[in-house]
């Protein structure tokens, strides 16, 4: 049995590799492309669907058919006179099942399940490829909400246009078509109840229909503030707000349940119109039945079938409305989420674009422009934007390219050349704001320049692959963040195909095998297999540090990048790491920001930046000589720590 059903389970992919563009306005346009591989399905769902509706339409009209002969014929003749029509009948009957079963086979095995989590995986593809722009302006709870929420939406819409109005539509016509054989008079309460019914959609469900999409907002918004709340719980607890966390949920709860009872008002006005209506369809057909009888102009049996026939539509104009309903809460909900899923991915591959190959390290940034647009929110390292910033779906300023003129258009480098050699080690330094961090994500291609070009072993990054790019490099942040999973997992993402003597020799160089050892979680996991909770939280920042260098150093990538790798480390810890990452660099390309001025000293070249241009480079003992801007720094700096404020007059 279960082999029986899985056919039908894998007839449609639940993870395509092929990917589909997403139109970012139009719904029917949006509905159609996330439909690309299902449509044949589709239209075999509708043929069986009109299928039932032809069905129980001629069953009331065999239902009467009965009745009339019960009363025109004995027993004896019955068989002789209808046998061919009563075998029809029979054959039909018999065979229903399995038309029903073939239906519900294609609408819950090919569709109902496998639909909506090939959206899932499609929407979290594309998402995965935005850029991060885009998550310095978006709200990642909020993000995640949209592609749960508007896979089933996209599934529940296309479901109910395929399945309703197309059963609907079938037993409707077909009844109409039996009725108007038997008396045109009995259409007149069916044609009533079409024009009321049409009428009340066309007024209510607009009406719903803006309440739902309001809704959907008023719901991503409460989601996306208490997922801020529990993402970042530690820092709720160390200011002690808990109560501020509560009043800043409430409102937007407060937001959400408004939207509801508006929603629900409407509906209990709907359900009275709606059963007005039904009464009456059914009185009217009943009145209009019983004239014709007395009249003589139909039988028994057509009076019962038209009145059956009023009552079916009874019971369906409440599935109707309920189905439109939810229809147009379902179009609201994907209506919101086209403006977040089809947002069009700025940093994307070229068509032709090949897989980068490092032979040497050779890094060039060769007359660079870059900048952004907005009012100040970007930030070039890598976070993403606070809440207060992405609520507003329109609120998606700061486009990071483009060379339109516009007076809010910051620029962050202008004509920027450096020439890194391969193996070459250099230093980046400079305050906040002096360009260091947009040079290592551009080299990452995070972002896309504006002008100018930047090459690793004469190739255009541009020109090559995202993923082979950022798998020559590897960088270790100040920021560490890790994945919820276990600390085995986290090292291994640097390498996932390295073995566990892989894996502890890394940690062992980078200082963190010792703690990871006396690791354990609550569910009882030890040592590599402990649970490091979401980013990490459960280990120090020393720690989650040790193991980012860990990752990085089982990666062994060609280039390396590191932005204040050591800053979460104790002096001891900091030395031994030190050693192992000097040997570590060996043979590879670095770029090092360091605040820490002794951290970098002595590495082959130092850079030192301000607003995006370079003012000093060289040696350490170069510099040094040159009793410029760095030999000032040095000498300033207590400890060989750099302050926001050195560098104020450069």
């Amino acid at each position: 049995m279960n082999k029986f059903f899985n056919f039908f389970e894998t007839r449609l992919s639940a993870f395509p590799e092929n990917t589909i563009p997403l139109p970012k306005e139009g719904l029917f346009k949006f509905l159609w492309a996330c439909t690309y591989g299902l449509r044949k399905w589709l239209v075999l769902f509708m043929v069986l669907t009109a299928g039932i509706g032809v069905y129980e339409a001629l069953l009331y009209a065999w239902i009467g058919d009965l009745v009339d002969w019960m009363g025109s014929y004995t027993p004896a003749t019955l068989w002789a006179e209808k046998s061919a029509t009563l075998k029809l009948m029979f054959a039909v009957l018999v065979l229903s099942p399995f038309w029903v079963g073939l239906a519900s086979l294609v609408h819950f095995q090919v569709i109902q399940g496998v639909f909506p989590m090939q959206m899932r995986w499609r929407f979290h593809k594309r998402m995965l490829g935005q850029s991060m722009e885009f998550y310095q302006n978006e709200f990642s709870g909020r993000v995640s909400a949209k592609v749960m929420q508007t896979a089933l939406a996209v599934r529940d819409t296309v479901i109910t246009v395929v399945d309703m109005m197309t059963y609907v539509l079938v037993f409707f016509v077909t009844s109409g078509i039996i009725l108007f054989q038997l008396d045109s008079l009995l259409l007149i309460p069916f044609a009533l109840w079409l024009v009321m019914f049409g009428a009340t959609l066309w007024y209510f469900l607009p009406k719903l229909r803006q309440t739902a999409s309001t809704q959907a907002n008023a719901r991503a918004l409460m989601t996306g503030r208490i997922t801020d709340a529990y993402a970042n719980i530690m820092t709720v607890k160390l200011f002690s707000h808990s109560q501020r966390e509560l009043s800043y949920a409430k409102s937007a709860m407060k937001q959400f349940l408004g939207t509801v009872h508006a929603q629900m008002r409407w509906v209990t006005v709907l359900e009275f119109v709606n059963h007005l209506v039904s009464v009456t369809l059914i009185g009217s057909t009943a009145a209009i039945g019983l004239y014709l009888w007395q009249r003589g102009d139909v039988g028994v049996g057509a009076l019962a079938m038209a009145t059956a026939m009023a009552l079916r539509l009874n019971s369906m104009t409440h599935w109707i409305m309920w189905q439109m309903a939810t229809l147009f809460e379902s179009i609201g909900t994907v209506q919101d989420g086209i403006r977040t899923l089809s947002t069009p991915q700025k940093v994307v591959d070229a068509p032709d674009a090949k897989e980068l190959t490092i032979n040497e390290g050779h890094i060039k940034f060769e007359k660079v422009d870059f900048g952004y647009e907005g009012s100040g929110k970007a930030n070039m390292g890598l976070k993403v934007a606070t809440e207060e910033d992405k609520l507003d779906d329109d609120n998606l300023t700061g486009s990071l390219s483009g060379s339109l003129p516009n007076p809010n258009y910051v620029k962050l480098l202008d004509n920027f050349n450096l020439d890194i050699k391969p193996g070459e080690k250099i230093g980046l330094v400079g305050r906040s704001g002096a360009g260091k961090s947009t040079l290592v994500n551009l080299l990452l291609r995070f972002f896309d320049v504006d002008s100018g070009r930047i090459t690793i072993d004469n190739q255009a990054i541009h020109e090559v692959t995202q993923e082979s790019l950022r798998r020559q490099i590897g960088m270790v942040t100040q920021d560490t963040s890790l994945l919820h999973r276990t600390v085995r997992e986290n090292i291994a993402y640097g390498r996932p195909t390295a073995t566990d003597e892989e894996i502890i020799a890394a940690c062992k160089e980078a200082q963190a095998w010792e703690f990871i050892e006396e690791l354990h979680d609550a569910k009882g996991n030890t040592g590599l297999d402990t649970q490091v909770g979401e980013r990490g939280v459960k280990l120090s920042g020393g720690q989650r540090q040790r193991i980012a260098i860990a990752r990085v150093m089982l990666k062994n990538a060609p280039i390396l990048l590191l932005d204040e790798a050591t800053s979460a480390l104790d002096s001891e810890v900091e030395h031994a790491i030190t050693e192992s990452l000097n040997s570590m660099m060996t043979g590879k390309t670095v770029i090092a920001i360091a605040h820490r001025l002794s951290t970098i000293a002595a590495l082959d070249r130092l850079v030192v930046m301000d607003k995006g241009r370079i003012i000093e480079q060289g040696s350490h003992e170069e510099l040094l000589a040159k009793n410029g801007v760095y030999a000032g720094l040095w000498e300033r700096q207590s400890g060989g720590f750099l302050g926001d404020d050195d560098l104020e007059d450069l």
